[in-house]
């Protein structure tokens, strides 16, 4: 860094790079807190999402893709309550390299996604981090009063439903390190890039929030992998599942994965980092839902159903095993 220009102080790195980003209720981001306040005869609703180099992305992740995925984490756990994203704030935390290449990059994708849900910028803190890059985000989202979509709320006899595809980005993850895995050489580039593209850049369906409301008994996003979080979601309460693998929707980028490599099926079920929605839905709205969902443009799909009983889902596989996944999602601790 000898003959380098000095870095920007705080107040004019926020400046810079973040109050072109604020909203309504921001002041600018000048004050140490903003107002929020929403529609009339609307609940607000709060959730918080870290992501960490090294564990949530890689180091060496382009800088606006970190951005979008730090937003996008958020914004799936929003719509997957049905409601709309109307605000966030921000917490960065910068190591000690960093440069302001990386800084202009990171706040164009804060700014892209922004641009893409219409949620702005409405506070935070800049800080140095005693380790690896962290982002942390605080999301508001509004629903009609009483509305938000509970987690624990299926019921036996619901049927168990996912959007888009599953697995995608876990196996993506493999191929965005450095070193390929040996099942990869002969995957073409196309299907590489889909993969990792995955990984980089959730899709979160906040665009079905409104269907979700109408229709969904329960729903949360995938985040931890498709087995631990529907554990997750049924846990207690005598309630359990059954899933016919054969109906989880895979993409042809991660069939053509799992065809070099059949072990990547448990990767696919299990891994992290879909954000796609899991849903249980009374069987008679399933049609609605499913409609709805294609009027929207994301694809939908039953899997199984919530059945009786306190034992882990079953995934019923091609050959006719039943399978169960004790340690089927990801975990800090």
């Amino acid at each position: 860094m000898s003959g380098a220009a000095p870095r920007l102080g705080e107040d004019a790195l926020i400046a810079r790079y973040f109050a072109p980003l604020s909203g309504p209720g921001a002041d600018n981001l000048r004050d140490d807190a903003a107002t929020l306040t929403p529609s009339p005869g609307h609940d607000l609703v709060v959730t918080t999402d870290t992501i960490v180099a090294g564990v949530h992305f890689l180091a060496d992740d382009p800088a606006g893709s970190v951005a979008r995925k730090a937003l996008g984490v958020n914004f799936s756990d929003l719509a997957a309550k049905g409601a709309a994203p109307c605000g966030f704030v921000l917490s960065l935390g910068l190591p000690t390299d960093w440069t302001e290449d990386w800084l202009s990059v990171f706040a164009a994708g804060l700014c892209e996604a922004i641009a893409a849900f219409g949620c702005p910028l409405l506070g935070g803190d800049t800080v140095r981090a005693g380790g690896p890059a962290f982002i942390g985000i605080t999301a508001f989202g509004e629903v009609p009063a009483g509305q938000m979509v509970r987690r624990m709320t299926a019921e036996v006899g619901d049927r168990i439903c996912v959007t888009g595809t599953i697995g995608d980005a876990a196996i993506g993850l493999h191929l965005a390190r450095a070193s390929m895995p040996a099942w990869a050489g002969d995957l073409d580039r196309a299907t590489v890039d889909a993969l990792v593209d995955r990984y980089r850049h959730p899709r979160p369906r906040v665009a079905l929030a409104p269907a979700l409301r109408a229709h969904a008994r329960a729903a949360m996003d995938i985040s931890d992998g498709l087995a631990g979080d529907l554990a997750k979601m049924l846990k207690g309460e005598g309630r359990g599942a059954e899933i016919l693998v054969s109906d989880i929707p895979l993409s042809a980028a991660a069939r053509a994965a799992i065809a070099r490599e059949p072990a990547l099926l448990d990767t696919a079920l299990t891994g992290g980092d879909d954000y796609e929605i899991l849903c249980a839905v009374p069987e008679k709205d399933v049609d609605g839902l499913s409609a709805e969902a294609a009027a929207a443009g994301i694809a939908f799909s039953v899997i199984g159903t919530v059945t009786a009983g306190d034992a882990l889902p079953a995934f019923t596989m091609a050959d006719g095993a039943i399978r169960t996944f004790p340690g089927g999602s990801f975990s800090h601790f």
